[in-house]
This record gives C-alpha cells, structure tokens and sequence, in this order.
C-alpha cells in the first residue's frame, strides 16, 4: 500500500501529476514504453487498440498548441475516444466552479482528465476529488509542474545521449516562473545526472533553488562551459507581476543563445526549447534552426510520450477489458511492478510543494 496519491495500491502509475515522489525505476518504464511506441508514425496505420472504449476529455483552462495537440494524437492512436472541452464556451464561463465541472463531466462515464491550469495544485486538487475509476494526468499546472514535458525531454535526451551519469545540462532563462523547469531538474535529478545548472538573472530565480538539487551561475558565458544539453526557457511575461528586466533587447544580450555563445558549450551539445519560442528573446532562430537543435524532435517525441503514460494510468483497465481479444499487455517493453518506492507519500493531501515565491498554489 503506498500514500502516494499517484500510485495505485500495487504501487502503478494512477495518476501522473508531478515527477516529484516518483523514482527512478518508475520513470525509466515511462521511458522504456515510450520506446515502444515511438516508430508508430512511420507505419501506415498509427493506432493500436489498448484504450478502445475509454473516453479521454482534454479540460485546458489555458492556451496550448503543442501539449493539446499531441495528447489528442497519443490518446487517438492508442484507440480512445477524446473530447475536447472548449473552455471559453462551457458552463465555467458562466461561473460554475472546477468541481461542478469535474463532477458532471464523471457522471457521462469518462476515463481520463488531461488537465492544464494558470493555478498551481489543480490537478492535484482534481485528483484528489475524482472518482476512483478516473485517473488525472498533469498537462501544465500554473508555476508549479509540467511533467509529461519533462519526460519527452528526458526521452529525447535518452535518445541521443544514453548515459544520464554523465550529462551536465543547463537550464536558461525564466527560471522563477517556469513550471517546466520545476520538472526538468527533477527529473534529470532523479534519472542521475551529473550536473544540472540553472542560468538566470537573480529577478529570475527562486529564493533559495540551491535546495531543488541545482548549481547557479549569472553569466551565460560561464555557465555554458562542458555543458552536453542546453535547454532554453521561454519569458513568460503573462505571469510576471512587475518589471523584472531592463527589456528583451538587453534580455538577449545577456542570457540570449546565439551560435557564438553555443561555441562555449560542447561541440556535440544539444540545444533544447519546451515552446512556443521567442526568437530574438530567448534563441537565435539560427541556432533555433540549426544542426545542434532538437526542438522538434522534441514535439514529435510528444506523442510517443504521451501515449505511454496514458497507457500506463489505465493499465489495469487495458488488462482486463473483456472479451477484447486485443487486450492485454503494453507493446515491447510491458509493464512491470515498480518495487518500493522509496518517494511514497511525498504528495500529502494539501501539501503542493510550490516553487519558492509561487503565489498561484490552490
């Protein structure tokens, strides 16, 4: 029996909300099934049947391209059946709370919420809340995680760059306000990674981020030195309360990446960008362009990603569909018991673990 409210009592993926309190066993499986299905877009037929007959319902309370995008693909090709709830013109615009939604959004028999939210803790809360039978996955949750994004970073990472003991990768820019970055260190700490550097002005960076398991540094120049994977953050000014930088000009000049500042770094370092980018703010659109990007690998990834999460919530009910003669185990790789996890109940009820200065918890 675990207390960790992500795992189920055989100590399965239920929920996926958080890279927090999962080990590193369980997000190596997340990997190793995404594995499995990462060729799927090269055949002509992309689907295979292990989530027919489940309703995935995709409640995005924020604006998304690439994360919307690709759940809808991921739960399309494993054969689920997807709503797509326009915020804007639901019963939420009228004032009805998240839980009414979420109550009677269960009572039409869904499978899964796919959730994004500016306030951190919502999916968490809807977790929380839900049905029994209902599992919750974490599309972006406001300062607090995104880590479906963290994993398909960790994936195209895996790709190309096997041995996670000997990476030293810099995480730039917004730090302060990033919910990606929150999950990337976490799960590059998790995985085993030598070094994970954060790059920033001091505007932009936690009170004490030491304590997530980084080194700091405040020159781009100095911080690029031996690093294997450069993963760029946008600014994210829709979240910004006050004047945190001169201007984006002078933004550029200091902690922008161009090619002369990629030289630093090592010649077969990687350049990644979780999205949507910001040339001429974050990234040089010729290095965003370039040889040593992977930015879009990185989305196809997605899809991949995705699916092997969703898959591994609903497994117990993919095994035991019946008389679907299709039913049954995950593709390749299958899906194991997780032994002990040493992190069970790091996610007590109320308890969000926000970034330092994140005002947005629930």
């Amino acid at each position: 029996m675990t207390d960790n409210l992500q795992l189920n009592a055989e100590g399965k993926l239920k929920h996926f909300l958080t890279i927090e309190g999962l080990d590193k066993t369980l997000l190596t499986e997340i990997l190793d099934t995404a594995e499995s299905f990462a060729g799927m877009s090269e055949h002509q037929v992309k689907k295979v049947p292990l989530l027919r007959g489940k309703t995935i319902v995709n409640l995005f309370f924020e604006n998304s391209t690439r994360t919307r995008t690709t759940f809808e693909l991921a739960a399309t090709r494993l054969s689920a059946d997807v709503i797509n709830m326009n915020i804007a013109t639901s019963a939420t615009s009228k004032g009805e709370s998240l839980l009414d939604t979420i109550r009677n959004l269960e009572s039409m028999f869904v499978d899964m919420f796919v959730v994004r939210h500016a306030l951190s803790g919502a999916a968490h809360f809807i977790a929380q809340q839900t049905a029994p039978h209902i599992s919750v996955i974490n599309a972006g949750d406001g300062q607090h995680a995104h880590p479906t994004q963290a994993m398909l970073d960790m994936f195209t990472i895996r790709q190309l760059k096997p041995d996670f003991s000997n990476l030293r990768v810099a995480i730039i820019g917004d730090i302060l306000h990033s919910r990606v970055a929150r999950s990337e260190i976490q799960a590059l700490n998790t995985l085993g990674a030598a070094e994970v550097r954060v790059i920033a002005s001091k505007t932009l960076l936690p009170a004490h981020v030491e304590s997530l398991g980084v080194t700091v540094s405040h020159n781009l120049t100095e911080g690029l030195k031996d690093i294997d994977v450069v993963m760029m953050l946008r600014l994210q000014k829709e979240r910004m309360t006050s004047a945190l930088l001169p201007s984006e000009s002078e933004y550029f000049k200091c902690f922008g990446l161009t090619e002369e500042k990629l030289k630093i770094a090592k010649p077969d370092a990687i350049v990644m960008h979780p999205g949507p980018i910001n040339r001429g703010v974050e990234i040089d659109s010729k290095v965003a362009d370039g040889p040593q990007s992977v930015i879009l690998k990185q989305v196809s990834n997605g899809i991949a990603v995705r699916m092997a999460i969703m898959a591994m919530a609903m497994q117990t009910a993919t095994h035991t569909v019946h008389g679907d003669r299709h039913a049954g185990s995950l593709p390749t790789s299958g899906i194991h018991t997780i032994p002990g996890d040493r992190h069970a109940g790091s996610l007590p009820a109320c308890d969000i673990h926000t970034i330092p200065g994140d005002k947005g918890a629930v």
